[in-house]
Order: structure tokens, then sequence, then C-alpha cells
């Protein structure tokens, strides 16, 4: 079961802050999991824009390619800016 939390922009562009989702055999990597939630349709598709939206993996930027176990934390969230 994935734990998977959504940051910010992210939060407001789908409506959601957080969801639990079942690890099917088809999810292997960040890159898996995104194109399943972007499935979904709509403001969705962000999820995929790489560089648009960041990744977590158990509280660690992760790149698209990283293997899941299907117990993960996972998190979205937009790019920090400073000043």
């Amino acid at each position: 079961m994935f734990k998977i939390h959504y940051f910010a922009s992210v939060r407001e562009k789908l409506g959601s802050s957080e969801e639990s989702l079942d690890a099917s055999e088809n999810i292997k990597t960040v890159a898996d999991l995104t194109a399943v939630l972007a499935a979904r349709g709509g403001s969705w598709a962000l999820l995929e824009e790489d560089g648009e939206v960041l990744v977590a993996v158990d509280q660690a930027v992760a790149g698209r390619d990283h293997e899941l176990n299907g117990h993960e934390e996972i998190a979205f969230f937009p790019p920090m800016t400073g000043g």
C-alpha cells in the first residue's frame, strides 16, 4: 500500500492532500505510479510533468526511475524557490 501526499499548489490543483493506493504488480517505479495517477484525467496529468512536480519517496527526493516495492510514503510537490 502506497501512502501518497500532495503538497502546496499540487494539492490545490488536485483537490486532495493525501490518499492510500493499493500497490499493483504494474507499479514498479515512480514513473509507473505517476502514469496510473495521471490516467485519472484532468489535473492529474500534471503529475507526469517532470520538472514541474517533484517526487519524494520516504522523505528523500527521488527520480522517476526510482524503484518501488509497494510500501513507500510518496509525496508530490512543486519545485521550491528561494530568495
